[in-house]
């Protein structure tokens, strides 16, 4: 007998689908962006699903990480503590 629920892995695709349906029928200068984070969801979210009980939760995580991750290589001084020198407090996150 097969299975009579989704995997989480397999609940990823519907909010990612509908992501995708906001981010075309958004206004059009916001669209860039709306289409890479449905990009960075889908791009994570095979990893995601082993810690997260809930589709949406995955979906959420693997955009967020995606973002962190893209921010970290656009401003890598931001993670090293070369604000403290510009006069700016550092702020340490804790994982």
């Amino acid at each position: 007998m097969g299975r009579s629920f989704a995997s989480v892995r397999q609940g990823v695709k519907g909010p990612i689908e509908r992501w995708a349906r906001v981010a075309r029928s958004i206004r059009k200068e916001d669209q860039p962006h709306g289409k890479r984070l449905v990009a960075l969801a889908k791009l994570h979210s095979s990893e995601a699903f082993y810690g997260c009980d809930e589709p949406l939760e995955a979906a959420v995580f693997s955009g967020l990480m995606g973002i962190l991750r893209q921010q970290d290589e656009q401003e890598p001084q931001a993670c090293t503590g070369r604000d403290k020198e510009r006069g700016r407090e550092e702020r340490d996150v804790d994982p």
